[in-house]
């Protein structure tokens, strides 16, 4: 059985009820959810948006590859609405997005997939919520645990728990 973390984020239409239907969708295609985090508010990162984001961490045991859960996560995203993906590093606006965050320790490097996420570490409404689940987590590509992680962030963006 393989571990994963995945985060889930959006801005668009009504965010808790995708939450929802992301959550569904991933145990049934994906694995069992074992944790999550509570859901997380904050301003847009990387690009000016008016409508805020909410971010969630969830803790999965899974059978499938990394290859196959990338393929799962972004039919899941295009169940719930999502039409087109990031590219370039140019963000927008979007109703559901699943990062994969962390696949067991693994470190993967591919043109598909990078998996530790790239940049997990330099965002707030990343970790917030993964430091709730996981605080002491070891990064297997930076060495250092979440909490420490959190604590030594750049990102000053607030992220404040939602009700």
């Amino acid at each position: 059985m393989n571990n994963i973390v995945l985060l889930l984020g959006g801005n668009l239409g009504n965010i808790k009820s995708n939450f929802e239907n992301a959550l569904i969708l991933i145990s049934k295609n994906i694995g069992s959810i074992s944790k999550s985090s509570n859901i997380y508010q904050s301003h847009a990162w990387g690009f000016e948006s008016k409508n805020l984001f909410l971010n969630q961490v969830i803790l999965v045991e899974t059978r499938i590859s990394p290859q196959e859960l990338l393929v799962q996560t972004q039919k899941i995203e295009n169940k719930i609405g999502r039409k087109e993906k990031t590219e370039n590093l140019k963000y927008s606006s979007r109703l559901i997005d699943i990062d994969i965050l962390f696949y067991n320790n693994e470190i993967i490097e591919s043109d598909q997939l990078t998996i530790p996420h790239p940049r997990l570490h330099l965002r707030n409404f990343t970790l917030f919520p993964l430091r709730e689940i996981l605080p002491k987590y070891f990064h297997p590509k930076l060495k250092k645990n979440i909490t420490w992680l959190t604590e030594n962030s750049e990102d000053k963006s607030e992220c404040i728990i939602t009700e």
